[in-house]
């Protein structure tokens, strides 16, 4: 019983470490949600760009959203983040004609500043055929 009582009380603690202390295992991620049916969009394909030189972008990664709509994990792993402008390429168009449906934007390309000061930056994606919002989320 106290076995128990140790568990119960060791993961009561580590419940009230604040969200912020866990230092999240990659510095870049990303989620889809198809505001048409309100659901996750997964399948899309997703491009991470790093402007290397003004009009110049870098490829660093290539991913599709999983399950969930989600790319937890797209900066380049083992790559130390570096400060600069990055761009996210949403291939929205492909993902629509898979799903027989047709939409005004083809891509949806996001330029996003890195500063260092966080740890993390999340690029959530609203999406709908004739429509989108974006913003930074957490």
């Amino acid at each position: 019983m106290k076995a128990m009582s140790f568990v119960i009380a060791t993961a009561g603690l580590l419940s009230l470490a604040p969200a912020h202390a866990a230092k999240p295992a990659n510095p870049v991620s990303v989620h889809v949600l198809n505001m048409q049916d309100g659901l996750p969009a997964p399948g899309v394909e997703v491009i991470l760009e790093r402007m290397d030189t003004p009009g110049k972008w870098d490829k660093l990664a290539d991913m599709h959203t999983n399950a969930q709509g989600r790319i937890n994990a797209l900066y380049p792993a083992g790559q130390p983040l570096q400060q600069g402008t990055y761009r996210v390429i949403f291939e929205t168009g492909d993902w629509y004609h898979a799903h027989g449906k047709q939409s005004f934007f083809p891509q949806i390309p996001v330029v996003f500043a890195i500063d260092g000061s966080l740890p993390h930056y999340h690029v959530p994606l609203l999406l709908s055929p004739y429509g989108y919002s974006v913003y930074r989320g957490n």
